[in-house]
């Protein structure tokens, strides 16, 4: 009998059997180095971003970080680059099951994100996974009869005016989840590089009020632990707290601070 595939679960779907109170951590890899997605899938953490709008990752470098986190509990998530019919196929084809896709700022917006992930006749996904790691080459049962099992759209709110049409957004049928991004939501509000200014976090909480209250989930990036634990207070049930290169940097950093004469 030939080998059969079950995936994993999806991010949403491990979200949504949390208790009250509880969240899942995580951590951005931003380096493309499948060791450092290996170490941060090894490392506790329970869910990684593979970031592939603000690095060099690509197409290519993302299956191999996917095939380097296979088999750790932590829960890949892939942010793609832009809200693209054709690169949302191409993300899902290559076996990225979470998918994150970034400056959504309307209702439409979130819609053409729906579309992309959706086959027919609810998407307009086109039909490759026999030939992709989707399917795992056919090995997964029924994988265009089972598709929407196995597939979780966050989509990202980091603007003034997503966050003014969060509850619309949140309220598009398809989306699972959504996720907060301070930085590019403080630049938008006039404060680049402030993102614990008090207005950056009032619109932070504001959207998670919006959110939740269209029964959806709502995470948050927070790298000031201050800021983390607030957001994570204020209901948010998953957080990025890290990321491989900022960790290597903050390293490289003290140790230079200690054993470089100055």
């Amino acid at each position: 009998m030939p080998f059969q595939v079950e995936l994993p679960q999806t991010l949403t779907q491990r979200v949504a059997k949390l208790g009250d109170g509880e969240y899942l951590a995580g951590m951005w890899v931003c380096s493309g180095s499948p060791v450092a997605a290996e170490i941060a899938a090894a490392s506790g953490m329970q869910w990684v971003l593979i970031d592939a709008e603000h690095s060099p990752i690509d197409l290519q470098i993302t299956t191999s970080l996917l095939q380097a986190m296979n088999g750790y509990p932590a829960t890949p998530v892939v942010r793609v680059p832009v809200n693209d019919q054709v690169l949302i196929k191409q993300y899902l084809d290559l076996g990225a099951q979470n998918l994150l896709v970034p400056m959504i700022d309307t209702p439409s917006d979130a819609e053409a994100a729906v579309r992309s992930v959706y086959y027919p006749p609810r998407g307009v996904r086109g039909v490759g996974s026999a030939l992709a790691r989707a399917s795992r080459w056919n090995a997964v049962p029924n994988y265009l009869a089972r598709a929407e099992e196995f597939v979780s759209l966050t989509v990202q709110i980091e603007s003034a005016t997503a966050v003014d049409n969060a509850a619309e957004i949140a309220a598009v049928d398809g989306i699972d989840a959504v996720f907060v991004g301070p930085s590019d939501l403080a630049a938008s509000m006039g404060l680049l590089g402030q993102q614990t200014h008090p207005d950056v976090t009032a619109a932070v909480l504001a959207t998670f009020d919006a959110v939740k209250a269209a029964g959806k989930l709502v995470g948050v990036n927070a790298f000031d632990p201050e800021q983390a634990r607030k957001y994570l207070d204020a209901g948010a049930s998953f957080v990025l707290v890290g990321a491989d290169v900022g960790l290597m940097m903050n390293g490289a950093r003290a140790w230079a601070e200690t054993w470089v004469q100055h």
